[in-house]
């Protein structure tokens, strides 16, 4: 079937289309209603029907598959690999789940789940969809103050933590993240459940809160758990997201909308097939790591490469020699990883035999040009491009070539994959503009399969951060976007004040009340500035209460600390620079667009509303200065 006839039919008749997708997954009792749009924006997909994401990964594959590779967790940084079948990662999720069931988690509990890319991440993910409760991953990489929101949103009942991760050799205890966190949590989970990996010598159990899990899992090593059968519509997940304001917002998830949509893009978009072998670099804390570390894969039938280490670690080549080993059919990693390798000799993505490799997918933030240039002359794969955000789960905007493939075209994502509707628009009068012309990239509703449901325990942020932005009922991706003539779309970037750094979406309200913690600051602001390596970076201008007595280099430094040491270093601001004043408008608004403007040598734009000429003056001339940390 060719692509336009398959995208053609879920517009147009969206309840055929998804009814014949939803057959590709186990259903204990079908659906009584495909969609229910009674309500916009809301919608329910497969209505009635009862599911389980669990079951659908594991146990229907135990039959056919049972013996086959499931998962394979390498980690370049212990040396260490573990490979399981389908029934020996049915074992540890059904013992997992028992440990949970031990702790009184029933279905709708929410568990946070703290960890790196090793494989207990993988079975708490899955033995929480088991039972029916309700996972939310926060990537490993956030600080205490970071999984502090996290916790006092979701309330959960659990927490289950890995005692450390590594980075570059370097050993980053979790547990003294977590007790952090748990002490600065209004709403803190009773119990802590710790995965000891025997890499912090300082470990320590708080009596009466924290478990190790190893002992439990003794306990539970033969348990079987029956599967908690869910409605389609009930949440299986919430995975946090930044916003324009400092409270992450928790995009939650279905359960048998999101199986059916990735079960749709495995063959369809990612070419990959019950048997075959799929790597995604991704950290399981991420949207990709959900969609196609875990459940992605496991409800192909497929197997799912789970790797912990940098690109570079202990050679270039590792990615390559794992692709070889394991006869990858389809990679799915980050520009940002690849422009991590284009630092590196070429002669390493010719060292490895690569025949079974067939596509290699980038996505998380725009691919440049000569960064795809570069991989696909150094591998001779295609390289494609897709777009999608936490919010839907799976790629908007993407190539098929499991279903018809297109000619590529560098700079862009690609094209409308079923079930979205797709269009840009004005800004400012919400009409369609033409080809070639820039505008925002919107959504008709409802959402397809596999989309968020709401943002959790909060409808009205739900409609108000992505359908309050123009008269008509429209989706907006907050994303600037050009559509040529022969329908291809290209992401421009953000009109809002969230930042991509290295694939992570990071809200410059979130950074600059950081910043602001510090005592010796007044005001700042937080913009993203364009990065080689990482696409974008965080750059920060801040005003002092008491400028002329301040150290200017030295309290730079304390605002850079102050975010890392609260949100992470992935936060972590390239440049700070101290500022007399912060260009605002007559309103007191700041202008962020004009302060990045001059950061990336570009014009500020219109400057009519601006207050105080002199404080763009100033930023000018502390770029031209230089940054004072």
């Amino acid at each position: 079937m060719s692509y336009e006839e398959f995208y053609r039919r879920s517009i147009e008749q969206p309840e055929a289309f998804w009814a014949e997708q939803a057959r590709a997954i186990h259903w204990h009792k079908p659906p009584e209603r495909i969609l229910d749009y009674d309500r916009p924006p809301f919608r329910r997909w497969f209505v009635g029907g009862e599911t389980n994401l669990c079951y659908n990964s594991l146990d229907r594959h135990l039959e056919a598959r049972g013996d086959q590779l499931a998962l394979v967790a390498i980690s370049s940084e212990t040396g260490q690999t573990r490979e399981l079948s389908y029934r020996e990662l049915h074992r540890e999720v059904n013992a997992f789940a028992a440990v949970l069931k031990s702790l009184d988690v029933v279905r709708g509990d929410r568990v946070v789940i703290y960890m790196p890319n090793m494989a207990e991440a993988v079975f708490a993910m899955l033995a929480c969809a088991r039972i029916g409760a309700v996972h939310s991953v926060v990537f490993g990489g956030f600080a205490a103050h970071n999984l502090a929101l996290r916790i006092d949103d979701a309330r959960p009942k659990l927490l289950i933590c890995a005692d450390a991760g590594m980075r570059g050799g370097k050993v980053i205890p979790y547990k003294p993240l977590v007790d952090a966190a748990c002490a600065e949590a209004a709403s803190p989970p009773p119990r802590v459940l710790v995965v000891n990996r025997g890499l912090d010598p300082a470990l320590r159990l708080i009596a009466g809160r924290d478990l190790d899990y190893a002992g439990l899992r003794a306990q539970h090593a033969e348990a079987t758990v029956e599967v908690e059968w869910l409605e389609s519509n009930e949440p299986s997940y919430l995975l946090y997201t930044s916003g324009t304001t400092g409270k992450p917002k928790g995009v939650q998830r279905d359960v048998g909308g999101y199986a059916v949509a990735l079960a749709l893009s495995m063959w369809s978009i990612y070419d990959v097939r019950a048997g075959q072998v799929m790597f995604s670099t991704s950290d399981v804390g991420w949207a990709v790591g959900h969609s196609y570390n875990v459940y992605g894969p496991l409800i192909a039938g497929a197997t799912s490469v789970l790797y912990e280490g940098l690109p570079t670690h202990p050679d270039p080549g590792i990615w390559w020699r794992i692709c070889e080993q394991y006869g990858v059919r389809t990679m799915f990693s980050s520009p940002t990883g690849i422009r991590v390798l284009k630092k590196q000799d070429a002669a390493w993505l010719k060292a490895h035999d690569l025949s079974r490799l067939q596509w290699l997918f980038l996505a998380g933030e725009p691919l440049d040009e000569p960064t795809a240039h570069w991989i696909t002359d150094g591998i001779d794969k295609p390289i494609i491009d897709n777009y999608w955000q936490t919010e839907t789960g799976w790629p908007v905007l993407a190539l098929m070539p499991g279903l018809d493939m297109r000619p590529i075209k560098f700079g862009s994502p690609g094209l409308p994959t079923p079930g979205y509707r797709l269009r840009v628009i004005d800004e400012a009068t919400g009409r369609d503009v033409g080809a070639n012309e820039k505008g925002v990239l919107v959504i008709v509703p409802p959402l397809p399969p596999g989309c968020m449901s709401t943002v959790w325990n909060d409808d009205a942020r739900f409609l108000s951060s992505y359908f309050g932005h123009f008269k008509e009922l429209l989706y907006s991706s907050l994303d600037w976007a050009i559509r040529d003539d022969d329908g291809y779309t290209f992401i421009l970037g953000r009109t809002d004040d969230v930042i991509n750094v290295a694939g992570h979406r990071l809200g410059t309200r979130e950074i600059e009340e950081s910043v602001a913690s510090h005592p010796a600051v007044a005001e700042a602001a937080v913009i993203g500035v364009h990065d080689e390596l990482k696409g974008q970076v965080p750059v920060v201008f801040a005003t002092l209460k008491q400028a002329g007595d301040q150290d200017a280099a030295r309290v730079a430094a304390g605002m850079r600390q102050c975010v890392v040491d609260q949100l992470g270093a992935v936060a972590r601001p390239a440049r700070v620079y101290v500022v007399a004043a912060l260009p605002k408008t007559r309103s007191g608004k700041l202008l962020r667009r004009s302060i990045q403007a001059l950061a990336e040598s570009r014009d500020p734009g219109d400057l009519s509303t601006l207050d105080d000429p002199a404080a763009l003056d100033e930023v000018q001339r502390a770029l031209a200065r230089g940054a004072d940390a």
